[in-house]
């Protein structure tokens, strides 16, 4: 038997927490949050190529927020097997010899569950590398679960262990703390993003938002992209600190990025009624780290005629009106791949990029709690921002 955090289905705490959760986010902690602590059976896939994982480390996500509040849509809701353990970005001791790595050997999770851990024939996007994008997240051997962290059989980390298959495990190189391995899947994703962007030759970049996914991205962007001015919005002190060092030309505040950036980029400001102000004109590229009305909206309403719109952060509902009027391309990133361009998996490249001095600083504001102290975690999320967090992770070995 283990303890875990368990997501469990609740139409009245979802509509709760929907109609709430913005406003008074301690309630999703509280009453609306359709999360329990228990104390449940291992979890167990017997099968060729798996095995069991005892969790150091587990972050919370904006996903696993947005999740707890009502916000996702439900779109996914046919993509998840509850009652399910959150928890996709993990670091963990392997418990069991699985393939090439041996018992105790300490690994992140690559969260995908694509056609490799669930036993089927590869898909077409697995079989080109794309694993992000395989079509049979919800058939094989295992409930349906776009990934592990929403899957009821694999377990998460958010509890003491989790099972994984040998095609989502990395092993971690020595002398990195867990506290910077904790990273190492968000960075990932903050690398495929950053190629996904397709920036060219000295290009204007925005990146809308500084929080963990903003700061990452602007990392990725400026390490691996040959991106010229990279202006990133950030609404905190401390965000633009960070968003300085990790390699952002100008930081702004939300109400005054159409201003600078109308000087900077020589474009027209348009003031229309009861509705947001937008340029004709404006940056290249332009990246929603956030996911909110309000982010992608300053996204679209900031980049040029025939510029390009990258969707980070699980997207909310927003005007569209710029993508249409603009002939924006708008394209989404979702997690990585395990052949990006360049051949390389983005696991590979972000192990290398946490390392890094700057990212070494960053893992010093990673709070971790015990699992009994889930409500005061997740109150801690939900203001990780405001609060100068990078990560807010579950420790489910700690008991005090």
């Amino acid at each position: 038997m283990m303890l875990a955090l368990q997501m469990y289905r609740s139409l009245p705490r979802h509509l709760a927490g929907r109609a709430v959760g913005d406003r008074l986010p301690g309630i999703l902690s509280g009453y609306a949050a359709p999360l329990r602590l228990v104390t449940i059976e291992e979890p167990t896939v017997e099968r060729p190529g798996w095995a069991r994982l005892r969790t150091r480390l587990s972050g919370v996500c904006g996903s696993d927020l947005g999740a707890l509040s009502g916000r996702t849509s439900r779109y996914f809701s046919g993509l998840v097997s509850m009652p399910f353990v959150p928890g996709h970005e993990v670091v963990a001791d392997l418990l069991d010899d699985c393939e090439d790595l041996a018992a105790g050997t300490r690994v992140v999770i690559d969260p995908v569950l694509a056609c490799a851990a669930r036993g089927v024939e590869p898909c077409e996007a697995c079989v080109d590398g794309l694993t992000n994008r395989c079509s049979r997240v919800t058939v094989g051997h295992l409930s349906p679960g776009l990934q592990t962290g929403f899957c009821a059989d694999t377990g998460g980390g958010w509890g003491e262990t989790l099972t994984a298959h040998r095609s989502q495990l990395h092993p971690v190189p020595e002398g990195l703390s867990d506290e910077q391995a904790i990273l190492v899947e968000p960075i990932a994703c903050a690398v495929h993003t950053a190629l996904r962007a397709r920036v060219e030759d000295n290009a204007r970049v925005l990146v809308s938002g500084a929080g963990s996914v903003g700061l990452l991205t602007t990392m990725a962007l400026r390490s691996l992209t040959p991106a010229g001015e990279i202006t990133v919005v950030a609404k905190y002190a401390h965000q633009r600190e960070l968003a300085l060092q990790l390699g952002a030309t100008e930081v702004v505040s939300p109400d005054e990025v159409l201003r600078r950036l109308r000087r900077s980029t020589g474009a027209f400001a348009v003031l229309p009624e009861h509705s947001a102000p937008y340029l004709l004109g404006g940056v290249d590229i332009a990246v929603d780290a956030v996911g909110s009305k309000g982010s992608l909206e300053t996204a679209l309403n900031t980049t040029r005629a025939g510029g390009r719109v990258v969707l980070s952060g699980m997207p909310a509902a927003a005007d569209l009106s710029a993508a249409w009027f603009r002939e924006l391309e708008v394209i989404g990133s979702y997690s990585s791949a395990r052949r990006e361009p360049g051949d390389r998996s983005a696991f590979d490249i972000a192990t290398e990029l946490v390392t890094g001095d700057v990212v070494a600083q960053l893992a010093k504001g990673v709070a971790s709690y015990p699992l009994h102290r889930w409500r005061e975690a997740l109150d801690h999320a939900h203001g990780a921002g405001r609060l100068g967090s990078i990560k807010v992770a579950f420790d489910p070995s700690r008991k005090g």
